[in-house]
């Protein structure tokens, strides 16, 4: 089906086209690529393989395997570590796939490497490999980060409540391309990132999952499942009053949306203004009290450069 592509400086774009969209989280890590290019570059071991004797095939064949085995879990590591930096408050991951990536990276340089009679120089390759890894692509995220003060466990269920909540966007978004309509997915897209909003919201602060749970799971499953209902229905009707009741739903949904983060965010302020003033209170009665500032002084007189009238002419000294 074709489709007509508009801009915000189209002839005839519409006001909603006007609109700024809503840029996706690129979660990827600047380093990944590089995996991929030294999967590559362990082609030769494969290739050589086959001209080998049964122990040479055998090394051979086991060197590209952990090659590729290594830079599988290497680009995992990245991953990982880049949904990390990206979130305020975060776990660090479960295991060290960095880590391990190196540890078989360096073993099957050192078995590709291997001949007999020559095990040290294969140890030195491998032990090389694993450093070269550790150099690339740095170590692994080992702490937490914004942890402190938050339950474990409360954080633990926003986390699978969001990763359910990711899944609805998803699949909204995936539903709404059977509409073949840009404005349509650029309408999803807004909305998903309002909701995205709130998500990040949830997990600064866990303890907020209660107020938010209808917004986490009934909302969007009900939003969800109406666009899956609109999008098979509009790409068949192509009905107008379908589209418009379909857009005023996600209007109202980002406004609820919005409202709520909002409010979240106030009711911190306002715990904010209450522990400063019952800090202040405390410091008061313990008759702490902030040091006064000081007064600034005068500045001081500027004098005036000496003429030849001050050398022939005394002046008198002025009185303060």
């Amino acid at each position: 089906m074709a489709k007509r592509y508009t801009g915000p400086h189209s002839p005839q774009a519409r006001p909603d086209d006007r609109r700024p969209l809503p840029r996706p989280r690129d979660l990827r890590h600047p380093l990944e690529s590089r995996t991929r290019w030294i999967t590559l570059m362990g082609i030769p071991f494969l290739l050589s393989a086959f001209w080998q004797g049964p122990l040479g095939l055998a090394a051979h064949l086991a060197a590209f395997g952990g090659l590729a085995l290594g830079m599988a879990l290497t680009r995992e590591g990245l991953r990982a570590e880049a949904a990390y930096d990206a979130r305020p408050v975060a776990r660090r991951p479960a295991w060290p796939r960095k880590l391990f990536g190196g540890i078989l990276t360096g073993v099957a340089l050192g078995v590709g490497s291997w001949v007999p009679g020559a095990e040290l120089g294969a140890a030195v390759i491998g032990v090389a490999g694993g450093v070269l890894h550790w150099l690339a692509f740095g170590p692994d995220p080992m702490r937490d980060k914004g942890m402190e003060g938050i339950d474990s466990v409360q954080q633990d269920r926003a986390h699978r409540i969001i990763a359910e909540g990711e899944a609805h966007l998803k699949a909204m978004q995936d539903a709404i391309l059977r509409t073949g309509d840009r404005r349509l997915e650029a309408r999803v897209a807004m909305f998903a990132a309002t909701a995205r909003d709130l998500f990040q919201r949830i997990e600064q602060d866990p303890g907020d999952i209660a107020a938010t749970r209808r917004y986490m799971g009934v909302y969007l499953q009900g939003a969800r499942d109406a666009t899956v209902k609109f999008a098979g229905l509009y790409a068949q009707t192509r009905d107008p009053r379908a589209r418009q009741d379909y857009e005023t739903l996600l209007g109202d949904l980002e406004s609820q949306f919005a409202a709520r983060t909002r409010k979240l965010v106030e009711g911190d302020r306002a715990d904010l203004d209450i522990e400063i003033s019952v800090l202040r209170d405390r410091l008061a009665r313990e008759g702490v009290r902030p040091p006064a500032p000081a007064e600034p002084s005068e500045p001081a007189e500027l004098e005036r450069p000496m003429t030849l009238d001050d050398l022939l002419i005394p002046r008198e000294p002025t009185r303060r």
